[in-house]
């Protein structure tokens, strides 16, 4: 209902804090609504303590772009232990949303009372309280993101089935990429690595640049051709050539750097376009040997990971929020 400091949408808003006054001011987070559903984060790949540090850490950047987000942990393959599995956590995170929203519409309810004794409208403050109750019951119970980079029909499929299962009424996203941020972290794991410069405008160079990139992706053809994309952003950035190829297809890392040796590049790094969770044991290490040449880190926790994540939950439910525009070309 509307309020004097504005209108209400439907769930109750915590109201932002003042913004500081001048022309450059930074421009303030959107707030999770009161009793907003979960965000569930999917975590596929055997669970470890390094990938729920990750997971953790990622949405702990997640909670810093929305404030007052309800971020959970849910692995793929868990085991109901030390590492909840996704099923389990979308069941309870169901059943806290429903005690949330049935005190969220009892002060609805409250509130509107308050303003009709105050000399508002009856029918108009009936109308809104309604409009925001039924709002409330219409949004999900959790939103389940999933912590893929690129497209994986068989990780999706188990993700969607753990949701089905579940009974929690969850709505699950699209996967974070291909989008320009993730064509940023590649790059500054790169540099990381003394693989690229880290500023293609300071002009200094690094001995050990690469002069040409394969882009690793899992997940089939489907996810080669979506780390295309961030590979040609990333082309762009570093101004070098870049292969996209399926880590988890046999010989297409190998052919992708015989591919880019014939076209004349001589010192090859190898790039994940992936989170890390998802990378099955030693399979990174074999691509490295195989291919004869060096490598950088996955994307892991990087800045922009959460902040894809935090931006993939955000559309799902209509939440006005900074956009999470790429950092300016390097």
């Amino acid at each position: 209902m509307s309020t004097p400091t504005g209108p209400a949408n439907g769930l109750p808003v915590r109201m932002p804090r003042p913004r500081q006054p001048g022309r450059h001011r930074r421009p303030q987070p959107a707030i999770a609504p009161e009793g907003a559903p979960a965000l569930v984060l999917a975590v596929p790949g055997v669970p470890s303590g390094t990938s729920r540090s990750l997971a953790e850490e990622i949405l702990s950047i997640a909670r810093s772009e929305l404030p007052g987000l309800d971020a959970r942990v849910g692995f793929v393959d868990g085991d109901d232990g030390e590492f909840p599995a996704l099923q389990s956590v979308l069941t309870q995170a169901a059943a806290d949303r429903t005690s949330r929203a049935a005190a969220a519409t009892a002060a609805i309810e409250a509130a509107a009372a308050e303003a009709v004794e105050a000399g508002a409208e009856a029918a108009e403050v009936e109308a809104e309280a309604e409009a925001a109750r039924r709002r409330i019951e219409e949004a999900p119970l959790a939103v389940v993101v999933p912590l893929l980079a690129g497209p994986d029909g068989a990780q999706m499929r188990r993700i969607r089935q753990a949701v089905l299962e579940s009974g929690s009424g969850a709505e699950l996203t699209d996967v974070l990429g291909p989008h320009p941020l993730l064509a940023e972290a590649v790059h500054v794991r790169l540099s990381e690595a003394g693989l690229a410069r880290a500023d293609r405008a300071r002009l200094f160079t690094v001995a050990t640049a690469a002069d040409g990139i394969i882009l690793a992706a899992m997940g089939g053809e489907e996810a080669v051709q979506a780390a295309g994309i961030t590979g040609m952003l990333l082309a762009a950035r570093l101004a070098v050539p870049v292969l996209s190829a399926g880590l988890d297809e046999e010989g297409a890392v190998t052919r992708a750097a015989e591919q880019l040796r014939e076209a004349g590049s001589r010192q090859l790094a190898l790039a994940p376009c992936l989170i890390g969770p998802e990378i099955p044991e030693g399979l990174l290490e074999s691509a490295v040997r195989e291919a004869d040449c060096q490598a950088s880190e996955p994307l892991g926790s990087y800045t922009a990971v959460g902040r894809l994540v935090a931006s993939t939950y955000a559309a799902k439910l209509g939440i006005a929020q900074r956009s999470p525009q790429g950092a300016q070309a390097h």
